[in-house]
């Protein structure tokens, strides 16, 4: 039995003893979600399991997949069960700005017959954005998430505009085709809080894929949550206590991401040898807010390690630069994050 609160946390107001209730609907909605979603997308769980983590927290992400892996469709039907809007954009090298934004167009009143500015909202203005092949389009377009991923809210001829809450970004790129594209600058890459790796369907998993999608009968999706029990869901998750030495072990890991300097030494030679950059602050906070969304979902009211190692891999993967040793050695960042989850160790003390 608790008592009034749950104090094990590190900077938590604490977890109230009702909150357990909450909690345990939080699972099951989330369960039933899956289930729904389950129904149009067979098989990638795990790629599910890291959208509705990411939406807990209020994280955007990037999906790495080939074409035909049904993210558009995922994507759609995520919004479905929960009952938000979603858009999709094309990036294609011609696309400006302002066709994400919006722009303002020079109307007449027809009471006043004066002519006046006004915003008109772009594709962005949704709760769920799909940026299909985000790396398509020039730096100068890309730029144009940054704001909104950043700070909720998009400029237009010098006035903001608050954009809806919540506010996804769901981006994707190909991983098998990259001539004619414009390669992600490390500052935008760090505003996404992971990196999914979306694989090939196993043989069962395709067979069935086939059966489904060349059958007349289609699956009719239900709400399941609405904008109200989602903003519930994600303050409940943000005042799920971590221990003080998850929250190190969370910062250690991230700093282990970094090549060694004269006055540290690294734990993990596999970074000394083949990164040039590692992972900056925000990939802890990412690792702390992932774990107290893993925790959620497995209805639990602690966060521990093992949820941190976890989101080890999609959180830091983008955040890691290998050096051209890597490449000859044929040694990618999830290698190196296999090293370092192996090299760091966090004692608990009493």
């Amino acid at each position: 039995m608790l008592a009034n609160k749950l104090e094990t946390g590190s900077g938590s107001p604490g977890f109230e003893e009702n909150d357990l209730l909450a909690l345990k609907i939080l699972h099951q909605d989330l369960g039933r979600v899956e289930a729904e979603i389950s129904k149009i997308i067979v098989g990638q769980k795990e790629v599910v399991r890291q959208l509705l983590v990411a939406l807990l927290v209020k994280g955007h992400c990037l999906l790495m997949g080939v074409p035909g892996l049904a993210k558009t469709l995922l994507v759609r039907t995520l919004a479905q069960c929960l009952g938000l809007s979603n858009t999709r954009i094309q990036f294609t090298p011609d696309l400006m700005p302002s066709d994400i934004t919006g722009t303002e167009l020079l109307q007449e009143d027809q009471t006043t017959r004066q002519r006046v500015f006004r915003f008109m909202p772009g594709p962005i203005f949704s709760n769920i954005v799909l940026a299909d092949e985000i790396n398509r389009t020039p730096p100068k377009t890309q730029s144009a998430l940054l704001e909104a991923m950043q700070e909720l809210q998009v400029t237009v001829a010098g006035n903001c505009h608050r954009l809806p809450d919540p506010f996804f970004v769901l981006a994707t790129q190909n991983p098998i085709e990259q001539e004619g594209t414009y390669p992600l600058p490390e500052a935008q890459l760090d505003r996404f809080m992971f990196l999914i790796h979306m694989n090939y369907p196993s043989s069962d998993e395709e067979l069935e894929i086939i059966t489904r999608t060349t059958s007349p009968l289609r699956a009719s999706i239900q709400k399941i949550l609405g904008h109200e029990q989602l903003a519930k869901m994600q303050e409940l998750v943000s005042r799920i206590p971590v221990s003080g030495h998850v929250v190190r072990y969370a910062m250690e890991l991230v700093r282990a991401t970094r090549p060694k300097t004269d006055v540290e030494l690294n734990p993990c030679e596999q970074v000394a040898k083949y990164v040039n950059w590692g992972a900056g602050p925000r990939a802890g906070q990412a690792l702390v807010l992932a774990g107290k969304a893993g925790a959620a979902l497995d209805n639990r009211c602690h966060v521990t390690t093992q949820d941190i190692r976890l989101a080890a891999h999609s959180v830091l993967r983008h955040r890691i630069v290998p050096n051209y040793h890597a490449e000859a050695d044929g040694v990618t960042a999830d290698d190196i994050i296999d090293a370092l989850l192996e090299s760091v160790r966090v004692e608990v003390t009493a």
